[in-house]
């Protein structure tokens, strides 16, 4: 009796205090990488901890690159990356890393044009040589060309891009090294690539706060970004010869082509696709866990989470402007979550 005395007494002190038995203190969730998904994963995080008392996130938007160092590294449980990885990054894991598509977006092309007013046009090689340095004046003939009938100011252009590791980054080079075979020869594509002009800027937040800032300026960020902070963005001649604006519709045009056939490890590439309404642009995004998890609780509630993002967690994709995944790919996905190994 006194020692039950002695426990609750203790108990007492511990709740006075502010100090939880470690029985009740949350599981924490560590995860970093990508800031192209980061507004829906934060959704994400949010609901699910709400629906599963007791989990928490912790999700650092420090970029793809980032993401992928420390996942590689087992100091987070879960990555994010816009940019699949590379067979010798796998490789040099120190375990199997799985790849699981979470959502589909679109990078647009924003920029600040001060006394601009029109929707300004842009084709794959006119972009590749911005980003090159090789058009410089916002009223050059190429953009004269493709926007007739229209006051382009006569500005320097200042190129905006990260300054990080970035699936962004990876998928905008992506695009450029398809439309572009110069651009291909050099810089080529990557999460980080030696950037020929401009300013550079940290994730997608970054790139943003940046272009807001420059009058002249053109960049790259992920399509909420731009609607967020009402940055205007160009509509793009697809491989149809079309003129899109980014849409969902435009990127789930872009998935239709690959989605029958994805590969078993959901590495691909929808950069550039064909179909008459496919935003060029587009891409899958990436939640990338080890197969074997080292944690039984913590990959437990992996495995779960993972199952919910690709069913439910998808209704709440529109909203932050991303698309849903299409229902093969969730399919399949389902089938690659029961492979993942909890102890």
């Amino acid at each position: 009796m006194h020692k039950r005395r002695l426990v609750t007494f203790f108990l007492i002190v511990l709740a006075i205090v502010g100090i939880a038995p470690s029985g009740s203190a949350d599981l924490l969730i560590n995860g970093a990488g990508a800031t192209f998904p980061y507004p829906i994963y934060s959704k994400w995080f949010d609901v699910y901890a709400k629906e599963n008392p007791g989990i928490k996130f912790n999700y650092q938007s420090i970029g793809s690159g980032g993401g992928i160092r420390m996942l590689s590294n087992r100091t987070v449980d879960l990555g994010a990356s816009d940019a699949p990885l590379t067979d010798a990054q796998l490789g040099d894991a120190p375990g199997k890393i799985l790849h699981f598509p979470s959502v589909m977006g679109a990078v647009v092309i924003a920029y600040n044009l001060p006394g601009f007013t029109g929707k300004l046009r842009l084709t794959g090689p006119v972009i590749a040589d911005i980003f090159a340095g090789k058009i410089t004046k916002w009223d050059d003939d190429k953009m004269k060309e493709l926007n007739p009938g229209v006051a382009i100011p006569s500005s320097d252009i200042v190129v905006c891009h990260r300054s990080d590791g970035s699936g962004t980054s990876y998928i905008f080079t992506d695009y450029l090294s398809k439309v572009s075979s110069s651009w291909a020869s050099d810089p080529g594509k990557g999460t980080a690539v030696k950037w020929p002009a401009g300013l550079g800027g940290k994730g997608n937040e970054g790139v943003t706060a940046l272009i807001q800032q420059t009058p002249g300026s053109i960049g790259y960020v992920e399509l909420i970004y731009a609607l967020n902070n009402k940055i205007p963005y160009a509509e793009i001649q697809n491989k149809a010869g079309n003129w899109v604006e980014a849409s969902l519709e435009g990127v789930t045009a872009a998935a239709a082509s690959s989605a029958s056939n994805m590969p078993d490890d959901f590495r691909v590439s929808i950069t550039d696709a064909p179909g008459a309404d496919a935003y060029p642009i587009s891409s899958f995004t990436w939640l990338l866990v080890y197969q074997k998890q080292s944690n039984k609780e913590i990959g437990a509630q992996i495995v779960k989470f993972l199952h919910w993002a690709v069913t439910d967690g998808q209704k709440y994709t529109s909203e932050l402007k991303y698309a849903p995944l299409p229902a093969a790919v969730v399919q399949k996905e389902t089938g690659q979550i029961g492979t993942i190994q909890v102890p």
